[in-house]
């Protein structure tokens, strides 16, 4: 059964009367977080369209940006999309209840602000609500400062293109530990990774830019340093 499919499931479950956030805290006993993980981002994604004041019927399409939606799952992700905007729940009452469904694994939330990141500049514009927004969500879900900023350098066109945050060094750190760094960074951004962590195998293309933009950073601080 397809992500999709399982998706699907929750949209009937929510149909029948359960909440987003009762949702969120079955899927918390789950061994399988990559529903949990793609419902999250489609749900914050919505609340995110209202802060920007930019809600629109097919607003849901920004999130091929991050998943490989097919045509017959569109309506089970609009409906998502739909109910988490219309939900009177804050969106912060959201964050916490995916911490909470993540308990102490760190990486897939960092994952999730990741694909929070993809939406917000979907449409070419990083809004100051978005950034409010994402900054709070961050805090709730106890993203460190340093990979914030690295998220953002890495994605808001505005954002200072510092190679050091993308890998969330400074220039005064030693060139080996920059190396293991990005090492490191490369490692958790393997798509094998990302799928033990609870991301969907139709969001590997964060992966694959993040591995770019990484790469790149590596790069350029090889060349600064070579001077």
């Amino acid at each position: 059964m397809s992500i999709w499919n399982r998706i699907a499931d929750a949209v009937s479950a929510l149909a029948q009367g359960e909440s987003l956030t009762e949702v969120f805290d079955r899927l918390r006993s789950s061994p399988e977080k990559s529903v949990g993980f793609t419902i999250a981002v489609i749900a914050l994604g919505a609340k995110m369209a209202k802060a920007d004041g930019q809600v629109t019927r097919d607003e849901v399409t920004a999130f091929r940006e991050v998943f490989d939606i097919p045509p017959h799952a569109m309506d089970s992700a609009a409906k998502v999309f739909n109910l988490a905007r219309q939900d009177v729940a804050g969106y912060e009452e959201y964050a916490q209840r995916i911490k909470r469904m993540f308990g102490d694994e760190y990486q897939p939330l960092v994952d999730l602000v990741e694909g929070l990141f993809y939406i917000a500049v979907a449409d070419g514009e990083y809004h100051p609500n978005e950034d409010e927004f994402l900054t709070r969500v961050s805090d709730i879900l106890g993203i460190a400062q340093p990979c914030f900023r690295s998220l953002k350098t890495r994605f808001v066109p505005d954002a200072d293109p510092d190679p050091y945050s993308v890998l969330r060094v400074t220039p005064e750190t030693p060139m080996a530990d920059i190396r293991a760094a990005w090492r490191h960074t490369v490692r958790e951004s393997h798509p094998d990774r990302l799928v033990a962590r609870g991301v969907p195998e139709e969001a590997i293309k964060m992966a694959e830019a993040r591995l770019i933009a990484v790469n790149r950073a590596w790069e350029e601080i090889q060349q600064e340093r070579a001077a």
